[in-house]
Order: structure tokens, then sequence, then C-alpha cells
């Protein structure tokens, strides 16, 4: 790793250090819970620039923070693009069927007109 990539590491928490507060916090945004539905849709990493959502790219910047933060997903450098996994398997060990049951409510949930709550 050379010392650009160094500078260019993101903080993420260990496994043994996701709390299960963190990830129902950063779940609970609808923002944030449809880039997770559109990771867990995938079986590859996505770049942010990916994602089509109807807010500012600072607001966007923030919600891929709170998921990174919280242990929901993985972000890496690759090139300029910052690249998203789903951290799955950690979340699994970490917490048994709670993504894939908060994934499963999800999907069961009546769509929404943009803009309503």
């Amino acid at each position: 790793m050379t010392e650009r990539d160094t500078a260019r590491a993101l903080a993420h928490p260990e496994p043994r250090e996701i709390r299960l507060e963190d990830v129902l916090h950063a779940l609970s945004d609808p923002m944030r819970l449809s880039i997770v539905r559109e990771l867990a849709s995938t079986n590859t990493e996505l770049a942010c620039s990916d994602f089509v959502l109807p807010v500012t790219k600072s607001t966007t910047t923030h919600h891929f923070r709170v998921l990174r933060e919280s242990g929901v997903v993985r972000q890496t450098y690759r090139g300029t693009a910052k690249m998203n996994g789903l951290r799955r398997d950690d979340l699994q060990s970490r917490f048994p069927g709670l993504l894939d049951s908060i994934l499963t409510a999800a999907a069961a949930e009546p769509t929404r007109p943009e803009g309503a709550s």
C-alpha cells in the first residue's frame, strides 16, 4: 500500500465494534435504506455515483458516511471512485437474521410517493 493509499483509507468499525443501535439508526432513514436495498440486490460493489438519489451530493456523502461508520457498508477507493459493498457477513455474524429481516420488511412495505412520509 502506498502512502497515498494509506492517506485515502477510510475508517470502519471492526465486526465486534458494530453496535445494534448504530445499525438500526443507519437503516431508519429511507435514503440509506434504499442504498442498502440496492447493494443487497447485487453481489458486486457499486460506486457512489451509481446511485441516483434525489438529494444533493453533500447529503449523499453524509448518507454513505453514516452507513460506513455504523458498519453497514465498507467503502474503498478505486482510483477516484469510492466503491461501496454491503458488510452482509459481518452483520450476519454480529446480529443473525437482522439484515435479511429488515430487507424483507422493506420489500413488503407499500411504495410511497416521493416526498411522502
